[in-house]
Protein backbone atom coordinates (compact mmCIF):
# COMPACT_ATOMS: atom_id res chain seq x y z
CA UNK A 1 0.00 0.00 0.00
CA UNK A 2 1.39 3.18 -1.23
CA UNK A 3 2.19 5.77 1.83
CA UNK A 4 0.00 9.27 1.74
CA UNK A 5 2.17 12.19 0.11
CA UNK A 6 2.99 14.43 3.04
CA UNK A 7 0.42 17.75 2.67
CA UNK A 8 2.32 20.55 0.20
CA UNK A 9 3.20 23.36 2.85
CA UNK A 10 4.61 20.55 4.98
CA UNK A 11 6.73 19.91 1.83
CA UNK A 12 7.64 23.53 1.18
CA UNK A 13 8.64 24.28 4.98
CA UNK A 14 11.32 21.00 5.41
CA UNK A 15 12.54 21.95 1.30
CA UNK A 16 13.26 26.11 3.14
CA UNK A 17 14.65 24.85 5.57
CA UNK A 18 17.20 21.80 4.31
CA UNK A 19 18.12 24.62 1.49
CA UNK A 20 19.10 27.26 3.78
CA UNK A 21 20.82 24.72 6.46
CA UNK A 22 22.69 23.43 3.28
CA UNK A 23 23.88 26.80 2.02
CA UNK A 24 24.56 27.72 5.08
CA UNK A 25 26.76 24.57 5.89
CA UNK A 26 28.45 24.57 2.84
CA UNK A 27 29.56 28.46 3.23
CA UNK A 28 30.98 27.80 7.10
CA UNK A 29 32.79 24.76 5.60
CA UNK A 30 33.97 26.74 2.81
CA UNK A 31 35.27 29.88 4.48
CA UNK A 32 35.85 29.14 8.21
CA UNK A 33 33.88 30.25 11.21
CA UNK A 34 34.39 33.88 11.95
CA UNK A 35 34.99 35.01 15.49
CA UNK A 36 35.41 31.04 16.98
CA UNK A 37 35.49 31.30 20.03
CA UNK A 38 32.53 33.00 20.24
CA UNK A 39 30.68 30.63 17.61
CA UNK A 40 31.74 27.57 19.65
CA UNK A 41 30.42 29.56 23.11
CA UNK A 42 27.05 30.26 21.43
CA UNK A 43 26.78 26.64 19.77
CA UNK A 44 27.60 25.02 23.41
CA UNK A 45 24.70 26.91 24.55
CA UNK A 46 22.23 25.49 21.75
CA UNK A 47 23.38 22.10 22.60
CA UNK A 48 23.15 22.14 26.08
CA UNK A 49 19.48 23.40 25.65
CA UNK A 50 18.74 20.70 23.48
CA UNK A 51 19.73 18.22 25.63
CA UNK A 52 17.50 19.62 28.40
CA UNK A 53 14.47 19.59 25.85
CA UNK A 54 11.58 17.87 26.53
CA UNK A 55 7.91 18.05 26.31
CA UNK A 56 5.91 20.47 27.65
CA UNK A 57 2.22 21.48 28.66
CA UNK A 58 -0.39 19.76 25.38
CA UNK A 59 2.56 18.03 24.23
CA UNK A 60 4.82 20.97 22.82
CA UNK A 61 8.65 20.97 23.59
CA UNK A 62 10.08 23.53 25.17
CA UNK A 63 13.68 24.87 24.72
CA UNK A 64 13.72 27.91 25.65
CA UNK A 65 17.34 27.78 26.42
CA UNK A 66 18.43 26.57 22.67
CA UNK A 67 16.07 28.99 21.44
CA UNK A 68 17.25 32.44 23.29
CA UNK A 69 21.15 31.07 22.80
CA UNK A 70 19.87 30.84 19.01
CA UNK A 71 18.22 33.81 18.96
CA UNK A 72 21.28 36.10 20.86
CA UNK A 73 23.99 34.44 18.76
CA UNK A 74 21.47 35.70 15.64
CA UNK A 75 21.24 39.67 17.51
CA UNK A 76 24.76 39.46 18.13
CA UNK A 77 26.61 42.70 17.00
CA UNK A 78 29.44 43.47 19.21
CA UNK A 79 31.71 41.09 21.39
CA UNK A 80 33.46 43.14 24.03
CA UNK A 81 33.19 46.40 22.26
CA UNK A 82 34.56 44.81 19.20
CA UNK A 83 32.24 44.30 16.59
CA UNK A 84 31.44 40.93 15.17
CA UNK A 85 32.10 40.15 11.12
CA UNK A 86 29.67 36.62 11.05
CA UNK A 87 27.21 36.74 8.37
CA UNK A 88 23.62 35.53 8.81
CA UNK A 89 24.45 31.74 6.56
CA UNK A 90 27.03 31.22 9.89
CA UNK A 91 24.41 31.86 12.39
CA UNK A 92 21.82 29.54 11.00
CA UNK A 93 24.90 26.99 9.79
CA UNK A 94 26.51 27.37 13.99
CA UNK A 95 22.46 27.26 15.19
CA UNK A 96 21.97 24.09 12.93
CA UNK A 97 25.13 22.17 14.05
CA UNK A 98 24.72 22.75 17.76
CA UNK A 99 21.00 21.67 17.43
CA UNK A 100 21.83 18.72 15.22
CA UNK A 101 24.05 17.71 18.10
CA UNK A 102 21.93 18.49 21.11
CA UNK A 103 19.29 16.54 19.27
CA UNK A 104 21.29 13.22 19.15
CA UNK A 105 19.35 11.81 22.49
CA UNK A 106 16.01 12.85 21.07
CA UNK A 107 16.44 11.35 17.44
CA UNK A 108 18.07 7.71 18.98
CA UNK A 109 14.95 7.88 21.09
CA UNK A 110 12.37 8.09 17.98
CA UNK A 111 11.46 11.35 19.06
CA UNK A 112 10.07 13.63 16.09
CA UNK A 113 12.99 16.56 15.48
CA UNK A 114 12.12 17.37 11.70
CA UNK A 115 9.71 20.17 12.56
CA UNK A 116 11.59 21.44 15.60
CA UNK A 117 14.84 21.92 13.61
CA UNK A 118 12.82 23.69 10.55
CA UNK A 119 11.49 26.01 12.61
CA UNK A 120 14.93 26.76 14.55
CA UNK A 121 16.70 27.33 11.37
CA UNK A 122 13.97 29.24 9.56
CA UNK A 123 13.55 31.51 12.74
CA UNK A 124 16.96 31.97 13.37
CA UNK A 125 17.65 32.65 9.92
CA UNK A 126 14.70 34.84 9.73
CA UNK A 127 16.10 37.43 12.94
CA UNK A 128 19.31 37.21 11.18
CA UNK A 129 18.02 38.40 7.77
CA UNK A 130 15.93 41.45 9.36
CA UNK A 131 18.98 42.71 11.57
CA UNK A 132 22.46 41.66 10.11
CA UNK A 133 21.71 44.58 7.03
CA UNK A 134 20.88 47.25 10.07
CA UNK A 135 23.77 46.36 11.90
CA UNK A 136 26.67 48.88 12.16
CA UNK A 137 24.76 51.57 9.87
CA UNK A 138 23.79 54.67 10.18
CA UNK A 139 21.71 55.54 13.56
CA UNK A 140 21.53 52.04 14.35
CA UNK A 141 25.63 52.06 15.28
CA UNK A 142 26.34 51.40 18.97
CA UNK A 143 23.79 50.65 21.35
CA UNK A 144 21.75 53.75 21.52
CA UNK A 145 17.90 53.75 21.56
CA UNK A 146 17.56 53.50 17.90
CA UNK A 147 19.45 50.06 17.93
CA UNK A 148 17.31 48.86 20.83
CA UNK A 149 14.07 49.46 18.67
CA UNK A 150 15.22 47.32 15.95
CA UNK A 151 16.38 44.57 18.43
CA UNK A 152 12.68 45.45 19.59
CA UNK A 153 11.32 44.87 16.11
CA UNK A 154 12.79 41.88 14.99
CA UNK A 155 11.97 39.80 18.29
CA UNK A 156 8.37 41.21 17.92
CA UNK A 157 8.44 39.79 14.18
CA UNK A 158 10.51 36.75 14.58
CA UNK A 159 8.24 35.71 17.66
CA UNK A 160 5.07 35.94 15.04
CA UNK A 161 6.81 34.21 12.70
CA UNK A 162 8.16 31.26 14.70
CA UNK A 163 3.78 30.71 15.67
CA UNK A 164 2.89 31.08 11.91
CA UNK A 165 5.29 28.12 11.61
CA UNK A 166 3.79 26.22 14.48
CA UNK A 167 0.04 26.50 13.57
CA UNK A 168 1.18 26.13 9.45
CA UNK A 169 3.04 22.74 10.21
CA UNK A 170 0.38 21.74 12.78
CA UNK A 171 -2.18 22.07 10.32
CA UNK A 172 -0.33 20.25 7.59
CA UNK A 173 0.14 17.61 9.70
CA UNK A 174 -3.59 17.26 11.28
CA UNK A 175 -5.93 19.42 8.78
CA UNK A 176 -7.07 21.08 11.88
CA UNK A 177 -8.53 24.35 11.48
CA UNK A 178 -5.30 26.93 11.07
CA UNK A 179 -6.89 29.56 13.33
CA UNK A 180 -7.34 28.24 16.17
CA UNK A 181 -4.15 26.41 16.06
CA UNK A 182 -2.47 29.97 15.69
CA UNK A 183 -4.67 31.49 18.57
CA UNK A 184 -3.00 28.43 20.63
CA UNK A 185 0.38 28.71 19.63
CA UNK A 186 0.23 32.71 20.28
CA UNK A 187 -1.06 32.11 23.90
CA UNK A 188 0.96 28.81 24.54
CA UNK A 189 4.09 30.57 23.83
CA UNK A 190 3.62 33.94 24.99
CA UNK A 191 4.88 33.56 28.43
CA UNK A 192 7.81 31.27 27.50
CA UNK A 193 8.37 33.33 24.34
CA UNK A 194 8.73 36.90 25.56
CA UNK A 195 11.07 35.30 27.96
CA UNK A 196 12.98 33.96 25.07
CA UNK A 197 12.91 36.83 23.73
CA UNK A 198 14.14 39.09 26.21
CA UNK A 199 16.72 36.86 27.22
CA UNK A 200 18.31 36.57 23.79
CA UNK A 201 18.27 40.21 23.50
CA UNK A 202 19.34 40.81 26.81
CA UNK A 203 22.35 38.32 26.12
CA UNK A 204 23.45 39.95 22.91
CA UNK A 205 23.53 43.14 24.70
CA UNK A 206 25.95 41.46 27.59
CA UNK A 207 27.86 40.15 25.67
CA UNK A 208 28.61 43.36 23.70
CA UNK A 209 29.95 45.35 26.69
CA UNK A 210 31.12 42.66 28.73
CA UNK A 211 32.29 39.98 26.36
CA UNK A 212 31.43 36.10 26.94
CA UNK A 213 31.27 35.71 30.91
CA UNK A 214 27.86 37.49 30.12
CA UNK A 215 26.67 33.80 28.41
CA UNK A 216 26.67 31.89 31.92
CA UNK A 217 25.44 34.43 33.67
CA UNK A 218 22.02 35.30 31.41
CA UNK A 219 21.35 31.46 30.91
CA UNK A 220 20.67 30.24 34.46
CA UNK A 221 17.65 31.92 34.71
CA UNK A 222 16.34 30.59 31.72
CA UNK A 223 18.03 27.06 32.88
CA UNK A 224 15.91 26.98 35.93
CA UNK A 225 12.63 28.06 34.12
CA UNK A 226 13.02 25.31 31.79
CA UNK A 227 13.42 22.82 34.46
CA UNK A 228 10.36 23.92 36.13
CA UNK A 229 8.32 23.59 32.54
CA UNK A 230 9.79 19.64 32.85
CA UNK A 231 7.97 19.81 36.40
CA UNK A 232 4.95 21.24 35.25
CA UNK A 233 4.96 18.55 32.27
CA UNK A 234 5.07 15.60 34.45
CA UNK A 235 2.53 17.56 37.09
CA UNK A 236 0.07 18.00 34.41
CA UNK A 237 0.83 13.97 33.27
CA UNK A 238 0.18 12.72 36.30
CA UNK A 239 -3.24 14.44 36.88
CA UNK A 240 -4.48 13.50 33.28
CA UNK A 241 -3.23 9.56 34.32
CA UNK A 242 -5.41 10.16 37.95
CA UNK A 243 -8.68 11.07 36.25
CA UNK A 244 -8.30 8.67 33.49
CA UNK A 245 -7.95 5.80 36.18
CA UNK A 246 -10.68 7.39 37.97
CA UNK A 247 -12.58 7.05 34.82
CA UNK A 248 -12.08 3.75 34.95
CA UNK A 249 -13.93 2.67 37.51
CA UNK A 250 -17.04 2.13 35.95
CA UNK A 251 -14.96 -0.19 33.41
CA UNK A 252 -13.64 -2.52 36.68
CA UNK A 253 -17.45 -2.46 38.52
CA UNK A 254 -18.76 -3.53 34.65
CA UNK A 255 -21.13 -0.22 34.09
CA UNK A 256 -19.55 0.25 30.99
CA UNK A 257 -17.38 -1.50 28.17
CA UNK A 258 -13.62 -1.46 28.40
CA UNK A 259 -12.27 1.56 27.02
CA UNK A 260 -15.15 3.10 26.26
CA UNK A 261 -14.51 6.49 28.55
CA UNK A 262 -10.97 6.43 26.55
CA UNK A 263 -12.58 6.15 23.06
CA UNK A 264 -15.36 8.95 23.74
CA UNK A 265 -12.75 11.01 25.40
CA UNK A 266 -10.35 10.68 21.98
CA UNK A 267 -12.91 11.42 19.41
CA UNK A 268 -14.41 14.24 21.58
CA UNK A 269 -11.10 16.22 21.75
CA UNK A 270 -11.01 15.72 17.41
CA UNK A 271 -14.57 17.01 17.16
CA UNK A 272 -13.59 20.43 19.96
CA UNK A 273 -10.27 20.66 17.43
CA UNK A 274 -12.05 20.74 14.41
CA UNK A 275 -15.39 23.30 15.66
CA UNK A 276 -11.69 25.34 16.83
CA UNK A 277 -11.90 24.84 20.65
CA UNK A 278 -8.86 26.63 22.57
CA UNK A 279 -6.32 24.04 24.44
CA UNK A 280 -7.67 24.94 27.32
CA UNK A 281 -11.35 24.21 26.42
CA UNK A 282 -9.95 21.03 24.88
CA UNK A 283 -8.36 19.99 28.46
CA UNK A 284 -11.62 20.45 30.27
CA UNK A 285 -13.50 18.74 26.99
CA UNK A 286 -11.31 15.73 27.50
CA UNK A 287 -11.78 15.66 31.10
CA UNK A 288 -15.91 15.80 30.92
CA UNK A 289 -15.83 13.37 28.32
CA UNK A 290 -13.09 10.56 30.32
CA UNK A 291 -15.51 10.99 33.07
CA UNK A 292 -19.13 11.40 31.91
CA UNK A 293 -20.29 7.52 32.89
CA UNK A 294 -19.26 8.60 36.41
CA UNK A 295 -22.56 8.85 37.72
CA UNK A 296 -23.62 5.35 36.80
CA UNK A 297 -21.90 4.42 39.86
CA UNK A 298 -25.07 5.31 42.07
CA UNK A 299 -27.33 2.83 39.55
CA UNK A 300 -28.19 -0.39 41.70
CA UNK A 301 -28.75 -2.17 38.33
CA UNK A 302 -26.33 -1.69 35.60
CA UNK A 303 -27.38 -0.25 31.63
CA UNK A 304 -26.53 -3.13 29.69
CA UNK A 305 -23.56 -2.03 28.01
CA UNK A 306 -23.42 1.19 30.20
CA UNK A 307 -25.94 2.54 26.77
CA UNK A 308 -26.98 5.73 28.70
CA UNK A 309 -28.11 7.18 25.13
CA UNK A 310 -31.31 5.09 25.20
CA UNK A 311 -32.85 5.83 28.59
CA UNK A 312 -35.65 8.61 29.39
CA UNK A 313 -34.40 11.73 29.78
CA UNK A 314 -34.96 12.27 33.58
CA UNK A 315 -32.75 8.94 34.23
CA UNK A 316 -30.25 10.36 32.24
CA UNK A 317 -30.48 13.75 33.79
CA UNK A 318 -30.47 11.76 37.28
CA UNK A 319 -27.14 9.89 36.45
CA UNK A 320 -25.21 13.37 35.00
CA UNK A 321 -26.33 15.15 38.06
CA UNK A 322 -24.96 12.04 39.91
CA UNK A 323 -21.83 12.10 37.73
CA UNK A 324 -21.05 16.18 38.48
CA UNK A 325 -21.19 15.58 42.37
CA UNK A 326 -18.71 12.78 41.70
CA UNK A 327 -16.54 15.04 40.33
CA UNK A 328 -16.62 17.69 42.15
CA UNK A 329 -15.76 15.46 45.20
CA UNK A 330 -12.45 14.05 43.20
CA UNK A 331 -10.73 17.48 43.25
CA UNK A 332 -11.44 17.88 39.76
CA UNK A 333 -12.13 21.90 38.01
CA UNK A 334 -15.38 22.23 38.79
CA UNK A 335 -15.67 23.59 34.78
CA UNK A 336 -15.46 19.70 34.17
CA UNK A 337 -18.09 18.73 36.49
CA UNK A 338 -20.22 21.55 34.96
CA UNK A 339 -20.10 19.69 31.43
CA UNK A 340 -21.03 16.48 33.27
CA UNK A 341 -23.95 17.64 34.88
CA UNK A 342 -25.16 19.76 31.83
CA UNK A 343 -24.87 16.56 29.53
CA UNK A 344 -28.64 15.53 29.68
CA UNK A 345 -30.17 19.13 29.76
CA UNK A 346 -31.91 20.24 26.01
CA UNK A 347 -29.44 20.27 23.40
CA UNK A 348 -29.94 24.03 23.01
CA UNK A 349 -28.75 24.96 26.73
CA UNK A 350 -25.74 22.83 26.94
CA UNK A 351 -22.52 24.26 26.77
CA UNK A 352 -20.38 23.26 23.35
CA UNK A 353 -18.29 20.74 25.67
CA UNK A 354 -21.47 18.84 26.69
CA UNK A 355 -22.70 18.85 23.37
CA UNK A 356 -19.70 17.13 21.57
CA UNK A 357 -19.33 14.38 24.98
CA UNK A 358 -23.32 13.71 24.16
CA UNK A 359 -23.51 13.02 20.21
CA UNK A 360 -19.75 11.51 20.79
CA UNK A 361 -20.90 9.35 23.46
CA UNK A 362 -24.20 8.54 21.78
CA UNK A 363 -22.27 7.68 18.31
CA UNK A 364 -19.78 5.13 19.99
CA UNK A 365 -22.68 3.35 21.75
CA UNK A 366 -24.83 3.11 18.45
CA UNK A 367 -22.08 2.17 16.21
CA UNK A 368 -21.21 -0.62 18.82
CA UNK A 369 -24.15 -2.07 18.87
CA UNK A 370 -25.16 -1.84 14.87
CA UNK A 371 -22.87 -4.41 14.05
CA UNK A 372 -21.60 -4.07 10.27
CA UNK A 373 -21.29 -0.66 8.90
CA UNK A 374 -21.97 0.39 12.15
CA UNK A 375 -20.45 3.86 11.85
CA UNK A 376 -22.37 5.03 8.80
CA UNK A 377 -25.67 3.19 10.82
CA UNK A 378 -24.84 5.81 13.40
CA UNK A 379 -24.20 8.74 12.03
CA UNK A 380 -27.35 8.51 10.16
CA UNK A 381 -29.68 8.36 13.51
CA UNK A 382 -27.48 11.27 15.00
CA UNK A 383 -28.46 13.32 12.03
CA UNK A 384 -31.89 12.41 12.22
CA UNK A 385 -31.76 13.08 16.01
CA UNK A 386 -30.56 16.86 15.01
CA UNK A 387 -33.57 18.72 15.49
CA UNK A 388 -33.21 18.43 19.17
CA UNK A 389 -31.88 15.86 21.08
CA UNK A 390 -27.60 16.19 19.02
CA UNK A 391 -26.18 19.92 17.64
CA UNK A 392 -25.95 19.61 14.18
CA UNK A 393 -22.76 21.68 13.78
CA UNK A 394 -21.39 18.57 16.52
CA UNK A 395 -22.57 16.52 14.15
CA UNK A 396 -21.47 17.66 11.33
CA UNK A 397 -18.02 18.42 13.01
CA UNK A 398 -18.41 14.00 13.67
CA UNK A 399 -18.30 13.62 10.40
CA UNK A 400 -15.93 15.37 8.93
CA UNK A 401 -13.27 14.42 11.82
CA UNK A 402 -14.54 10.08 10.84
CA UNK A 403 -14.18 10.76 7.12
CA UNK A 404 -10.93 12.62 7.63
CA UNK A 405 -8.27 10.50 6.22
CA UNK A 406 -10.43 7.19 6.73
CA UNK A 407 -10.36 7.83 10.69
CA UNK A 408 -12.89 5.48 12.10
CA UNK A 409 -14.10 5.00 15.52
CA UNK A 410 -12.69 2.23 17.06
CA UNK A 411 -15.16 -0.31 18.67
CA UNK A 412 -14.17 -2.69 21.77
CA UNK A 413 -14.83 -6.17 20.76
Amino acid sequence: MTAPRPPLLLVCVHTGAALLAGLSLLDCLRDGLDGRGTALAFGALVVLGELTRRPGAEGRETAPLGAAAALSYALLGEVGGQATHHGVTQVVGVVLAASLLGSVPHIAQGRPVRDHLARRVLTTGFAAVCLHPFSHQGPFHGRGTAYALLLAAVLTLTFLCDALLAAALARSRTGWPFGPLLRDELRATLGIGSAVCATGAVTALAVAVVGLWALPVFSVPLLLTQMSFRRYAAVRTTYRQTIASLARATEIAGYTPAGHARRVAALSREVGRDLGLSEAELTILEYAALMHDIGQLSLVDPVPAGATARLPAEEQRRIALLGGAVVRQTGVSPQVALVVERLADPCAEQPVAARIVRAVNAYEEKARDAGPGGALKALEELRLGTAGEYAPEVVGSLARVLSRDGLSMPVAG
